[in-house]
């Protein structure tokens, strides 16, 4: 099977391997070198600009349907980068940043991203595809209470809250990263910050402010089919994982090389602290479950995403150091197993 690309590589999962895209939609020069890379089991990837007049496949509203295949592992339906509407404005340029940082933080930002992640790994196709944490129409959202902090969030508030626990910022100034880091960490005025609301804000052109969409908040596990923690295992977790999620991230979790990039790591320095709201088991497992395999999502069982997302939250990972200031004013989830009780 052949993917057609955008030119190089673009991360395209939390758990999964990376869509073949490049992140501009500009297709390469005439005579520029076609390099055919080869991925996860032996998927040979050529490089082909994305037509969405021929995308054999319909949006479900304005985002990707759920289920995938490697023509729409790069189709990015609504691109700033390529939209002519955007030139020449200050808002334009902010908006377009936004979209770089979302879909390779580490490179936009590494002085606020220490970890290998990007916004991209948990949102999918920048954000725009369902079942996938898409962000389209969210930005109306805000301001939302948040539990966790236990006051109301606006939208850049929200982005501080990814930049420090799933991008790990603090651990650029804790872990010896000073190379890196610049000394400061994340906040609502921040320029990253700003660009990425900017970002957000343009995907929701359209959207009624205070109306949800009906695609938010979808990547959960019903009640009834959650497991006890204590009845959940690692070991059984890990056996599901080597079936279905080493061919893109590999045996050590931290992802197999395809192109220029690499998927998430899941675990050890480069992944999302303890604080992060993936490092919650059923947190964790609802995007199992909706989202991956990148290739077929849908075909793990709730019982199945819950003892991955077990194996997964078993391994070692960064110290999110101000855990001590989360759930003042509420009971902390019997899923967020960092925590102390």
């Amino acid at each position: 099977m052949r993917c057609r690309t955008l030119g190089v590589f673009v991360l395209a999962g939390l758990l999964g391997a990376g869509a073949c895209a490049r992140d501009d939609g500009v297709a390469p020069a005439p005579d520029a070198p076609v390099a055919t890379p080869t991925g996860p089991a032996g998927l040979d990837v050529m490089p082909m600009v994305f037509d969405p007049a021929l995308r054999p496949y319909t949006l479900s509203g304005p985002l990707i349907p759920a289920a995938v295949t490697m023509v729409s592992a790069w189709d990015i339906p609504k691109n700033p980068l390529t939209d002519a509407s955007l030139e020449g404005t200050e808002e334009g340029e902010r908006v377009r940043w936004g979209f770089r940082l979302f879909m390779d933080t580490p490179a936009e930002a590494p002085q606020l991203t220490p970890s290998r992640m990007s916004c991209g790994n948990c949102h999918l196709n920048a954000g725009q595809r369902e079942l996938a944490l898409p962000l389209v129409g969210a930005a109306g959202m805000f301001p939302e209470f948040n539990g966790r902090a236990g006051r109301d969030f606006t939208l850049p508030d929200r982005i501080v809250g990814c930049f420090m626990r799933s991008e790990n910022a603090p651990g650029g100034l804790t872990d010896g990263a000073a190379g890196v880091s610049d000394g400061r960490l994340p906040d609502p005025a921040s320029d990253e910050v700003l660009a990425l609301a900017a970002y957000i804000e343009w995907l929701s052109d359209g959207f009624a402010a205070g109306e949800n969409p009906p695609w938010r908040k979808q990547n959960r596990i019903p009640a009834d089919a959650l497991i006890p923690l204590d009845q959940l295992d690692p070991a059984v977790g890990e056996t599901l994982f080597t079936e279905h999620c080493v061919a893109c991230h590999g045996e050590d979790g931290q992802g197999v090389q395809i192109g220029d990039k690499r998927a998430g790591p899941l675990w050890g320095r480069g992944s999302w602290n303890d604080g992060a709201g993936a490092a919650r088991v059923y947190t964790l497992a609802g995007i199992i479950r909706f989202m991956m395999p990148y290739l077929n999502p849908g075909v793990l069982t709730d019982a199945e995403a819950q003892q991955i997302a077990a194996f997964i939250t078993s391994q070692p990972r960064p110290e999110y150091p101000h855990k001590d200031q989360d759930y003042q004013t509420a009971s902390v989830p019997i899923d967020a197993v960092y925590y102390d009780r």
